[in-house]
C-alpha cells in the first residue's frame, strides 16, 4: 500500500471509527429492567463484528459465542437455579455492555388484537387498580406496532415495572393474569406484549407457514400485490383527477370562513338531518359541490384519558374539524384507497382539545363527482357516531353531462390495509422477538376472523404451530380466550358468526398443552371492548396455575362431551364438572355498554326452564328454545314441540342468555351436537 493510501485509511478510521468495528448490540428487548424465563437454555442475542467473540454473564453464569459471517451471534444462559435477583448482566466483546435490574422469574408472551391490548387505564375499576399497582416483581415490555413484508431483527419497546406511572398503559387482562401469577407464585414475572387491534390471525403467522396451505399462499401473495401497488395507484389517480377537474371546471373553493359550519355554536338555520352510515343525500345537499356535517359528541372523563380516535369510514373527499378547529383533510394526493377509513395520526384529536361534556365535530365533504358514500359506522373512540347528523350545503356545482360522469376518474380500490397482509405482522413483531424464552403464551384475538369462522379451525392451529416451531421450546403452553358475548340479543334461536367462531376455538383445544378462558358472560351488546378486563385475565391465571405449575385448582367451566337421546329429549354429559353442574340464577337485565352505566330488561327465552340458552330441533332442522335441567351429572334437553329431537345447540348465539356453570364457578363454553353445514363454511380470506 502507497504512503498517501495508508495515511487516507487511518484518516478515516479515525474520523469514522465504525467503518473498522461494529459494538456489540442487543435488541431492544435485552435492556435494563428485563425479567429472563428462569430454564436450563435462555438465549440471547445480538450482533457483532463477524467473528467476534462474545461472553455474557449473569448470576454467576457465563456463556460464550461467536459471530457469524453476518455478525449475528447467540448464547445460551442456564438460569435454572438462578435465584430472582435483581441482577447485572454484562456483554462483552470489543466493548462492554451492562444492563441493570435484571429479574429472573416467569415470562409470558401475552398477544392478540384490541381486547388483548385494551389499557388497565380504561378498564373497569381501573383507576383504583392503578392507584395500588406498584410492584417491581411485575414488569411488562410492549412492543410498538409495526408490520413489514420482510422479518425484522428488532422492535421498539421498553421493560416498566408496574407502578402508579406505568401499569395503566399495560395490557389490563395481561396486567391481570401476571399479577394473579405473581402472588401466587412469589416470583418475578414478566410480560411481553404483543398486540394489534382489528387484526387477523393470519398476520400473525409467519409467510413460511402460510405458504404451505394454497388458500393463504394465494391471499397472501394477491394482497401483498395489492397493498404494494397501492401508491401507484393513487398517485395516478391523483393526476387524473387534477386534468380532469381542470378541464370540467370543478376545483374546489377555498372556505371562507369555517366557523360558519364548524363552530361550536351554530344556528340550525339552514341545515338538515341525514343517517349514517350511507350516502350524504337529502332535501337541499347537491349532488356535487361541498356539504358540511356535524354532530355534538358528549365525552366522559374515561373518554379523555387519552387522544380520541376518530374513524370515518368515507368515500369522499374530507376535512375534519373538532371543536370548530380544522384537523386535518384527505384529497386525491392522500387518498387512502376506497373503502378504507380514516383513522390514525391526524384524526386522533389531541388531550388538550377534549373537553368534558359537549364536543362538536364537523367534516367538510368535497363532492366534485358525486355525493360522498359513509360505508361503515363512524366513532369517536368507543363511542358511536352513527345516526342522525346535521347537514347544510356550502356550495352546488352544474350536474354532470353523461359524458363528463363517465370520463371522471375512478377512486382507487384501497384492498386490505398492510396490517391484514397475512404474515405482515408476524414479520414486524413476532419473529424479531421469536426465542425469547417465555414459559408460554396467552392470547385474545378471533373477532377480526368471525366472518371466516370455518377458515379459522385451520388457521389458529396454524398460527400456534408456526410460532410453537419458531420459539423451539417444544409445545410450550398456549391459552386463549374464547369471543366474549357481543351485539343484540335474538328472540329467537339463529345462526351466528361469532358462535362459529367460538367452537372453531374450542377445536383448537385437541392441540396438546391449549386451553381456553370462557367468558361468554363478561361481554357487552354496543360495545366490542368489555371493560371487565379483571374477570378475563382471573380466568386464564388459574389455568396456567394448574396446568403448568401444578396447583390443586379448577380452571374450566364444562365442556360438552357427548349426548343420547331417549323418550323424545337429550341427555347431554359434560367433562369439567367439578363441584358440580350448576343453574345459575338469571339477571332481569343485560349489560349495553358500561361505559354509561347502560343496562336493558333481559327477556328471558325460556322463562320455567331451570336452564337458558338451550335451543332443540328435529330432522327438519327447525330450531326453538328449549326447557333443559340439571339431573344428576347431566343436562336434559326437551322441548313439548319437537317429540323427535335430533339435536342440541347451546349458548349458539353472538350474545346468547345462558346460564350453566360448573360449582368451581366456571361458565360452561356454548356447543352444539349437529354436524349441519355452517354458514362460514365456504368463505375465505
Amino acid at each position: 500500500m502507497k504512503i498517501n493510501q495508508l495515511i487516507r485509511v487511518v484518516v478515516i478510521g479515525l474520523l469514522c471509527p465504525w467503518s473498522l468495528r461494529a459494538d456489540v448490540k442487543l435488541p431492544a428487548f435485552f435492556s435494563d429492567h428485563m425479567v429472563l424465563q428462569k430454564t436450563a437454555r435462555v438465549p440471547v442475542w445480538g450482533k457483532a463484528d463477524p467473528g467476534e467473540n462474545i461472553t455474557v454473564t449473569l448470576s454467576g453464569q457465563s456463556a460464550r459465542a461467536t459471530a457469524d459471517a453476518e455478525g449475528k451471534w447467540k448464547a445460551f444462559l442456564n438460569l435454572k437455579d438462578s435465584a430472582p435477583g435483581p441482577w447485572e448482566m454484562t456483554v462483552a466483546g470489543k466493548n462492554k455492555l451492562t444492563l441493570a435490574d435484571v429479574l429472573v422469574g416467569e415470562v409470558w408472551l401475552a398477544s392478540g388484537q384490541s381486547n388483548m391490548g385494551f389499557q388497565l387505564h380504561e378498564a373497569m375499576g381501573g383507576a383504583e387498580e392503578i392507584a395500588g399497582s406498584g410492584n417491581p416483581q411485575l414488569r411488562l415490555f410492549r412492543v410498538k406496532i409495526t408490520s413489514d413484508f420482510t422479518p425484522l431483527d428488532d422492535v421498539q419497546g421498553a421493560w416498566t415495572s408496574a407502578s402508579p406511572d406505568s401499569s395503566g398503559n399495560y395490557s389490563a387482562v395481561a396486567y391481570y393474569f401476571g399479577k394473579k401469577l405473581q402472588k401466587e407464585l412469589q416470583v418475578p414475572v414478566g410480560i411481553l406484549q404483543v398486540t394489534w387491534g382489528n387484526t387477523p390471525s393470519e398476520s400473525w403467522t409467519s409467510p413460511e407457514s402460510l405458504d404451505s396451505l394454497p388458500d393463504y399462499k394465494d391471499a397472501r401473495l394477491r394482497h401483498t400485490e395489492e397493498v404494494k401497488g397501492l401508491p401507484g395507484r393513487i398517485k395516478a389517480f391523483a393526476e387524473a383527477m387534477k386534468t380532469w377537474l381542470s378541464a370540467n371546471k370543478r376545483e374546489d373553493k377555498p372556505v371562507v370562513d369555517a366557523s360558519i359550519y364548524a363552530g361550536e355554536k351554530v344556528s340550525a338555520t339552514g341545515w338538515t338531518t341525514v343517517k349514517l352510515p350511507g350516502v350524504v343525500s337529502a332535501t337541499g345537499l347537491p349532488k356535487s359541490g361541498a356539504v358540511w356535517l356535524r354532530k355534538e359528541v358528549n365525552l366522559l372523563p374515561a373518554d379523555r384519558l387519552k387522544p380520541l380516535e376518530i374513524t370515518l369510514p368515507v368515500d369522499g373527499f374530507d376535512s375534519l374539524y373538532w371543536n370548530g378547529k380544522f384537523r386535518t383533510q384527505t384529497t386525491s394526493d392522500n387518498y387512502p384507497g376506497r373503502g378504507k377509513s380514516r383513522r390514525f395520526g391526524p384524526y386522533n384529536i389531541d388531550i388538550a382539545d377534549l373537553k368534558p361534556g359537549r364536543n362538536v365535530i364537523a367534516i367538510r365533504l368535497y363532492e366534485p363527482v358525486s355525493s360522498a358514500v359513509f360505508f361503515g359506522n363512524p366513532t369517536a373512540g368507543a363511542i358511536a357516531l352513527a345516526g342522525d347528523w346535521q347537514a347544510r350545503a356550502e356550495y352546488a356545482l352544474p350536474d354532470l353531462d353523461a359524458v363528463q360522469l363517465a370520463s371522471a376518474p375512478k377512486l382507487p380500490e384501497a384492498g386490505v390495509q398492510a396490517n391484514h397482509v397475512p404474515g405482515t405482522i408476524y414479520n414486524g413483531m413476532i419473529h424479531p422477538i421469536q426465542g425469547y424464552a417465555i414459559r408460554g403464551a396467552i392470547w385474545y384475538q378471533g373477532e377480526n376472523n368471525a366472518g371466516r369462522a370455518w377458515q379459522y379451525r385451520t388457521g389458529f392451529p396454524l398460527l400456534i404451530n408456526d410460532w410453537r416451531r419458531h420459539w423451539a421450546q417444544g409445545d410450550f403452553p398456549f391459552y386463549f380466550c374464547q369471543l366474549a358475548n357481543f351485539k343484540e340479543k335474538k328472540a329467537l334461536p339463529a345462526e351466528s358468526e361469532w358462535a362459529e367462531l367460538r367452537e372453531a376455538q374450542c377445536r383448537t383445544l385437541t392441540l396438546p398443552n391449549t386451553a381456553q378462558a370462557v367468558i361468554i358472560d363478561v361481554g357487552e351488546s354496543a360495545d366490542i371492548h368489555p371493560r371487565d378486563k379483571k374477570t378475563v385475565g382471573e380466568r386464564l391465571a388459574p389455568i396456567a396455575l394448574a396446568r403448568e405449575y401444578g396447583a390443586r385448582i379448577p380452571s374450566s367451566g364444562p365442556l360438552y362431551q357427548s349426548r343420547r337421546i331417549a323418550d323424545g329429549k337429550i341427555i347431554l354429559s359434560f367433562q369439567h364438572a367439578e363441584g358440580g353442574l350448576v343453574a345459575r340464577p338469571v339477571p332481569d337485565t343485560y349489560v349495553v355498554r358500561s361505559l354509561v352505566n347502560e343496562t336493558a330488561p333481559l327477556q328471558r327465552n325460556s322463562p320455567k326452564s331451570q336452564l337458558e340458552g338451550f335451543a332443540i330441533c328435529g330432522a327438519d332442522r327447525h330450531w326453538i328454545w328449549a326447557d333443559a335441567k340439571i339431573t344428576g351429572d347431566n343436562v336434559v334437553v326437551w322441548s313439548e314441540q319437537v317429540p323427535k329431537p335430533v339435536a342440541v345447540r347451546y349458548a349458539w348465539a353472538d350474545n346468547p342468555t345462558c346460564n350453566l356453570w360448573n360449582g368451581a364457578g366456571f361458565p360452561a363454553s356454548p356447543f352444539r351436537t349437529d354436524d349441519f353445514p355452517l354458514t362460514t363454511l365456504n368463505k375465505k380470506y
